[in-house]
């Protein structure tokens, strides 16, 4: 087995990162930023957005497992203090391995460019560079609404309780293969009219959205944050790749949702 870390950068991370190099060293396991096995992220979820997309390409051949070295995340649910504990479960236990759903995410052009392909973990936002999003919205290619606003946010699962939340969207359990889209402030009057409420789609259908007028668009995927001009549709679907997380105890998704938004269970 070999392994590779990617601290958040901050002084308590990267002591804790160090920390975990010297664990490893006593049961001479390899560190590898190449090709490891598995991919401990010390920080928070962002330092897990981060090494995601670094290694998004060999996505089948590695696991994941996060350290928080500041607020309990839905990525990072290891302490400081659990080090040691950590890594001999790594080394001497076998990994339960839990996969969840990605956002596939392809642009087209109208001028010819060739088509380009993202991955998201959390969500792919659109939003204008000037004035209102203005979209044909399609649904397994049959038209849906024409949306008008401030921009539209389609989340995975995993995904739905960061900014998905924040526009009112439901939490979805990540073992459900689904991606969902919410609106930012849609323009709604006699004139014009959307849903104005969250879509769920399964993972047989596709989303795509189709420009109704010439504009610069920002496309986030993630934390990376991109222009893309001349856009002729943007499709959406439930990505065929997974992430694998190593689940290494057990941590239920609906008590990280309680214990990020509502506090930890009390006794009664």
């Amino acid at each position: 087995m070999k392994y590779a870390i990617q601290s958040k950068g901050d002084d308590r991370s990267n002591e804790t990162r160090d920390k975990i190099i010297r664990c490893f060293e006593e049961y001479q396991i390899e560190y590898d930023d190449e090709n490891p096995d598995i991919v401990i992220t010390v920080g928070g979820d962002g330092t897990l957005l981060h090494a995601f997309h670094q290694y998004v390409n060999t996505l089948d051949k590695i696991a994941f497992v996060g350290v928080h070295t500041g607020h309990l995340g839905f990525y990072a649910d290891w302490r400081t203090t659990e080090i040691e504990e950590l890594v001999h479960k790594i080394v001497h236990d076998p990994l339960r391995i839990v996969k969840y759903p990605l956002l596939e995410v392809i642009i087209k052009y109208n001028n010819g460019k060739p088509d380009e392909r993202y991955l998201a973990l959390n969500e792919c936002t659109v939003k204008s560079e000037v004035g209102s999003v203005v979209m044909d919205i399609r649904i397994k290619d049959d038209l849906f609404e024409t949306f008008r606003g401030d921009g539209l946010c389609i989340s995975t699962p995993s995904g739905s309780t960061a900014y998905n939340k924040s526009l009112s969207g439901a939490i979805i359990h990540p073992s459900i293969e689904a991606i969902q889209l919410a609106e930012m402030a849609s323009i709604n009057n006699r004139v014009y009219r959307t849903i104005g409420s969250p879509l769920v789609m399964p993972k047989e259908h596709v989303c795509k959205l189709y420009p109704l007028k010439n504009s610069k668009y920002h496309i986030s995927i993630d934390h990376i944050f991109l222009i893309h001009n001349d856009v002729k549709s943007i499709h959406c679907r439930v990505a065929p790749e997974k992430i694998q997380f190593a689940r290494i105890r057990s941590f239920p998704f609906w008590n990280r949702v309680r214990d990020s938004f509502i506090g930890r269970k009390r006794d009664i």
